[in-house]
């Protein structure tokens, strides 16, 4: 399917992971084993020269290939043939040759890592752009003052930035787990037959170590066919992403909504509207996330209960990898190009969020006066005091601090200027300036020189 493409995708990333690229993928991983083997004493370097060269040039037919696997049941297979059989029409010897000691498992793996690399770096790029957008963000709004809420109901005052530098957090964590698993993750595969390379004979150690250089990844101790705790970790890696970029989607649309009106996707030709309504501007991109962060737990569930494999070479789990892993870095990276185009243009409506504090009545400050009295007659009293305070103003529709004023037990312990001050949302904010400042600092170190 290819309908949903710019929606949940984007172009470099489809370019990445679409079918042509796993497949020249393979070819880059033959053309580098040949040149491995070569450097090493295997093979004659004109061979290797000649495999090399004819899998940048290799024509294949995707179509072709894909009726095949039916029946190879795997990639590797068909094309391997298909190319030896092409390179043999011009040189029998170096044919010959041909994915020489290795299997098809090293040949797909390691081919896939050489996309995940690609993917990775696509999504760095925007992880970096985005640490950006939302510390220019906060910065813009540490002090704008909003309603805080929870359970959905509005509970106490706290300002735009706080709710940016939160976001902003996680994504700096995000960015330090990825730098810290990806030479984890990207860890060549390639052990022959049974992970013992025993086809390379005494040289198969050699091999590993030219083949690791030439295509840039880790060397592991040890085959890795069926321990599949690498690619799991980057799929609970992406998970943990996706669920990120669902949590910022879900806060952007429920700010959204008409009755809240404190935040607005950008607008566009096109962008959001109705087949129906025309007054309509609905969250797109915050769409994309939540869609994502809901189809991603499943996806991490598959790469977990494929862990157990059998044996050397797994039977199905193995498979069951091949689209999985592949939707996953789809939908995180996706989600996440949608959410750094669609930041610089988000609308935040400072008025409407003022609006919102006051509609309250002032009910959003009944913590603040409790916390005050408390100091004056104990916290359990108090609670209850301001509590039935609160139940009154919300019954007949009134001002807290006009029933708080009323209270005869409130005499004495707090008086009108007491209240006048509590009421007031820059006293009630706490610590959220210092938090913002912290994560400011944190982002900065990203983009500072080492």
């Amino acid at each position: 399917m290819t309908l949903f493409d710019a929606l949940f995708s984007y172009e470099a990333l489809e370019g990445t992971l679409s079918d042509d690229a796993r497949v020249r993928a393979l070819l880059r991983f033959e053309a580098a084993l040949a040149s491995a083997e070569a450097r090493a004493g295997v093979i004659p370097e004109s061979s290797a020269r000649k495999i090399a060269d004819h899998c940048r040039t290799f024509k294949f037919d995707v179509d072709v290939i894909a009726k095949q696997v039916a029946l190879a049941g795997n990639i590797a297979i068909p094309l391997v043939k298909a190319l030896t059989e092409s390179l043999a029409q011009q040189d029998k010897d170096a044919a010959r040759f041909v994915h020489w000691g290795a299997t098809s498992q090293d040949a797909i793996d390691t081919g896939f890592l050489l996309q995940t690399r690609e993917v990775l770096d696509l999504s760095e790029k925007d992880l970096a752009c985005l640490t950006g957008l939302l510390a220019t963000l906060a910065e813009e709004h540490r002090t704008t003052p909003i309603v805080a809420r929870t359970w959905m109901q509005q509970a106490a005052p706290s300002t735009f930035g706080v709710v940016v530098a939160g976001w902003l957090d996680a994504i700096l964590r995000h960015r330090i787990r990825l730098a810290e698993i990806r030479p984890r993750i990207l860890t060549l595969q390639f052990g022959g037959a049974v992970g013992t390379l025993a086809a390379l004979r005494e040289r198969g150690q050699s091999v590993a170590k030219h083949l690791a250089s030439e295509l840039q990844l880790s060397l592991p101790s040890i085959p890795w066919h069926t321990h599949r705790d690498r690619f799991v970790e980057l799929a609970t890696y992406l998970g943990l992403l996706t669920g990120t970029l669902g949590k910022v989607g879900r806060d952007i649309s429920l700010l959204s909504q008409t009755e809240v009106g404190e935040l607005r996707e950008p607008a566009a030709e096109g962008r959001g509207g109705s087949s129906t309504m025309p007054n309509k501007r609905n969250p797109v991109t915050s769409a994309v996330l939540i869609a994502a962060a809901t189809r991603a737990p499943g996806l991490v569930s598959t790469m977990l209960a494929a862990m157990p494999q059998e044996y050397q070479r797994g039977l199905g789990g193995w498979q069951a990898e091949w689209e999985t892993l592949p939707e996953l870095l789809r939908i995180s990276a996706g989600a996440l190009h949608h959410l750094v185009e669609m930041v610089p243009g988000l609308e935040v409506d400072r008025q409407h969020m003022r609006e919102n504090i006051a509609s309250s009545k002032g009910l959003i400050f009944a913590e603040a006066v409790s916390v005050a009295l408390a100091d004056r007659i104990g916290k359990i009293p108090a609670h209850m005091l301001v509590e039935a305070a609160s139940e009154k103003a919300l019954a007949a529709k009134r001002p807290l601090k006009e029933v708080l004023l009323e209270e005869p037990n409130l005499r004495g312990q707090l008086t009108a200027a007491d209240l006048e001050g509590l009421f007031a949302v820059r006293n009630y904010v706490g610590s959220a300036d210092e938090f913002v400042r912290t994560v400011l600092e944190q982002a900065r170190t990203f983009s500072s020189p080492a």
